[in-house]
């Protein structure tokens, strides 16, 4: 008898928070659907455009490394030069 109490406690409350959730919610259903579909969406764009960032200044940090390279291997000093600007440039972008 004691088991049938408890489940129908159980079920009597899960019964009442629902009615109190729907009287007492903020906004419709459908609203709250659409801002926790938008919240998610904003998330996944906030989290691509970090990616892209950090893939953005990671190349650009490749790019000044082989300048660097280029213009510690070069011959002449105009390419040399050269080199060292566009590392610095790189640098500049990253």
């Amino acid at each position: 008898m004691k088991s049938g109490k408890l489940l129908l406690g159980l079920a009597s409350g899960a019964l009442a928070g629902a009615v109190a959730g729907i009287l007492f919610a903020p906004k419709k259903g459908k609203d709250t659907r659409a801002a926790i579909s938008q919240k998610g969406d904003d998330y996944i764009k906030g989290a691509n455009r970090s990616i892209n960032d950090f893939t953005d200044s990671l190349n650009h940090k490749v790019e000044a490394l082989k300048s660097r390279t280029k213009a510690n291997l070069s011959n002449s000093k105009s390419k040399q030069k050269i080199n060292e600007a566009k590392a610095e440039m790189h640098d500049m972008q990253a």
